[in-house]
């Protein structure tokens, strides 16, 4: 996966605003919609954009509780990870996981409509897991940052 100056700048771009036209970006990078359009098709082919999203507020719809959680596997074999990770992509109350190194396994970002909501969804899915050792979630206070936007690194000119 390579790209130049100029799709970096395309996802500089993006990453800021994902709605803005072909020929917005296009101008914005000092090139042609069209020769915008082959780029992003690329860019999204190549896997260098993973998505398109918007970030939305979990407390605007109905979801103000916002918790981390640290899972503990009971042991670390292949299949376990691999059920796991499989888990929490199914799993609609999991918005980001990550598989992680230190004291947890993984790292979850999950919301609930309710601590009651969340009560439910840890026994269904942190309880009755025999392969969870454990798991520590800290409570959302406030939300300081959301985003997705990832420093784009340029890459020297040839």
């Amino acid at each position: 996966m390579q790209y130049d100056r100029t799709d970096a700048r395309i996802l500089e771009i993006v990453q800021k605003n994902n709605r803005l036209t072909s020929e917005i970006i296009g101008e914005l990078a000092g090139l042609s919609a069209t020769a915008c359009q082959r780029r992003l098709k690329r860019l999204r082919s190549d896997g260098i954009i993973e998505a398109d999203v918007s970030i939305v507020s979990a407390k605007a719809v109905g979801r103000p509780i916002q918790m981390l959680v640290l899972v503990s596997l009971e042991r670390e074999r292949a299949d376990i990870i691999d059920r796991f990770k499989k888990a929490i992509r199914s799993s609609v109350e999991v918005v980001n996981g990550f598989y992680v190194t230190g004291d947890a396994d993984f790292l979850l970002y999950i919301t609930a409509r309710t601590m009651e909501d969340y009560e439910q969804f840890t026994r269904r899915f942190f309880y009755e897991n025999p392969d969870i050792k454990g798991f520590k979630t800290m409570v959302v206070m406030d939300r300081v940052k959301a985003g997705f936007a990832i420093p784009v690194e340029i890459p020297d000119e040839d």
